[in-house]
């Protein structure tokens, strides 16, 4: 089998009838129907090299643009990358971020 792109199995799935269309989806979600509890990485895992703006991390942190400035400002977050004016950071840190931020509400 050939790798096929996104577009291409796009393009393939309408040249199917109709009939075949509705049969591609029932198997596809019958495929994610058989497990009930996925692991966290199996789910986010496709995001561990990720690097998220501003918006994203305040967005991933639970917390406001403004708090999310607030860190930046006492330099509690910084970030990975800086591309033109855009700051990226990565998960990595705001994963350990976020998980300092829940043992601070709950100590």
């Amino acid at each position: 089998m050939s790798n096929l792109n996104a577009e291409q199995l796009y393009s393939n799935l309408q040249q199917l009838p109709q009939n075949e269309r509705q049969r591609f989806f029932v198997l596809l979600s019958e495929s994610f129907e058989h497990k009930e509890n996925y692991s966290h990485q199996e789910v986010f895992g496709h995001l561990d090299n990720s690097e998220f703006t501003a918006s994203e991390a305040a967005d991933y942190l639970e917390i406001s643009i403004a708090t999310f400035r607030r860190y930046l400002k006492s330099q509690k977050i910084t970030a990975s990358k800086v591309i033109g004016s855009t700051h990226l950071y990565s998960l990595a840190s705001l994963r350990e971020f976020k998980s300092a931020l829940n043992l601070a509400k709950h100590a």
